[in-house]
């Protein structure tokens, strides 16, 4: 691996600091906005989850972009979208105007799930191909910290915090954007789809510093040899792609079905349940950001030594002990325990499924239709996430929490079963060879 590609990495893996900023920073504000324009729980919950229903709607279209105009140009665009919702969201006249520019914001996260981790996995090597993918993820929980950091230091500064809050993520936004024209374009898109093999033979020359001339054209014959469905002008939705697309709508599933968003986007809430001051609340919730990104480091270390199957198993088991127990505390009251339940939540999500699920999914299809079933994956995950973040302050008030704990336990529990009998390991694999074995190539 070349400083190089490290570099290009980091930089697109940067989009993922702007996705778990821009999505955690509302949970200081949402109080505040509730009271502001005296929202109901119905409407309070649709503005809270806008951002995720503009996501669901940039998951779902960002394949096309990634495909019709490359890796490059669309996380560029992404780096606009943010830096748009951050100044709209700071100046805010209205609840409407607020919805409209978290739901772009949105947008540009739900882009940034296709578009990064696609781009990494196409110029990261074999062997560093987990590790690379994963700086995506360990920059959405770095993201998430600077937020409950942010909201931390912002909270004292009056009546307009919460717009200062919002509107601090157009910095980042800018930054991002400038590094992302120092990058090149994929090597894969090129050969595959963007018909430049002369620029494509220049960036895999780049990417694999240690192949002789004739050895990077050997490589790109086997990149642009790897798929008969581009030849054949194959469409996605068909039998030969039913595994990979199957995994991707079930780790993205799972992921949600874990509650990971109901607790960062509630935390300080969730904690308010316990007897906890507002101020005590929101501090515990920097704890979670600290949780988050220890043991992301741990995931990422993990990743490309044990695996993705092995690390999927052992946060499942973390996922069915920690959501278990804080069921059990809410149930009878022991509310102590709590903080830690949900410290041990989050490291069982930063090792398990946070790591995995965008390496994961970004490696299991062919490349011709990488860009798609990244966007299928993250349409999937984030579907979910917006229907339990709208739904989430209904079930806190319409159940007991303990009801609601159980059930993402619940659902864990499934979860473990599916790794167990269904998820293969793609550890140190080349992207052409997976094919082979899924069966796709």
């Amino acid at each position: 691996m070349t400083p190089r590609v490290f570099f290009w990495s980091l930089t697109s893996a940067l989009a993922g600091f702007l996705f778990g900023f821009d999505t955690v920073v509302i949970s200081g504000a949402e109080k505040t906005l509730q009271a502001l324009w005296q929202l109901s729980d119905a409407a309070h919950g649709l503005a809270m989850s806008s951002a995720l229903w503009g996501t669901v709607l940039g998951s779902f279209v960002g394949g096309w972009p990634a495909d019709r105009f490359g890796r490059k140009k669309t996380l560029l665009g992404v780096g606009v979208l943010y830096f748009l919702s951050a100044v709209g969201c700071g100046i805010a006249p209205d609840v409407v105007t607020f919805v409209a520019a978290r739901f772009v914001g949105g947008i540009g996260i739900g882009i940034s799930t296709v578009a990064a981790p696609l781009y990494i996995s196409e110029i990261a090597p074999p062997k560093r191909r987990g590790l690379l993918t994963c700086l995506f993820q360990f920059n959405i929980v770095f993201g998430i910290l600077a937020a409950f950091l942010s909201n931390a230091l912002l909270a004292g500064l009056g009546a307009d915090a919460w717009r200062w809050m919002l509107g601090v993520v157009a910095v980042p936004a800018v930054v991002y954007t400038v590094l992302c024209l120092a990058i090149p374009e994929s090597p894969r898109w090129l050969l595959r789809r963007g018909g430049d093999r002369a620029e494509g033979l220049r960036v895999l020359a780049l990417v694999n510093a240690d192949l002789p001339p004739d050895g990077v054209a050997a490589l790109a014959g086997e990149i642009q040899a790897a798929d008969p469905g581009d030849s054949a002008g194959e469409g996605f939705w068909t039998r030969r792609l039913r595994r990979p697309i199957l995994l991707a709508v079930l780790i993205a599933y799972f992921n949600q079905l874990s509650g990971i968003n109901a607790v960062l986007y509630f935390a300080p809430r969730i904690f308010e349940l316990t007897g906890l001051s507002d101020k005590a609340a929101l501090l515990q919730s920097v704890g979670i950001g600290v949780t988050n990104l220890v043991f992301t480091f741990v995931g990422l270390w993990l990743i490309d030594r044990v695996g993705r199957r092995t690390l999927l198993l052992v946060g499942s088991l973390g996922y069915v002990a920690s959501l278990g127990l804080c069921a059990w505390a809410f149930f009878t009251e022991t509310y102590a325990i709590v903080p830690a339940c949900i410290f041990g939540f989050i490291a069982a999500h930063a090792v398990g499924q946070g790591a995995v699920i965008w390496v994961f999914i970004s490696e299991i299809f062919p490349t011709r239709h990488r860009a798609t079933g990244q966007s299928l994956g993250s349409f999937t995950h984030w579907i979910f996430a917006a229907l339990l973040t709208t739904f989430f302050p209904k079930m806190v008030t319409a159940f007991a929490p303990g009801y609601v704990f159980l059930f993402f336990g619940l659902m864990m529990v499934l979860q473990l079963v599916w790794v167990v009998a269904a998820v293969p390991e793609t550890k140190g694999v080349p992207l052409e060879e997976i094919e082979k074995r899924l069966g796709v190539s």
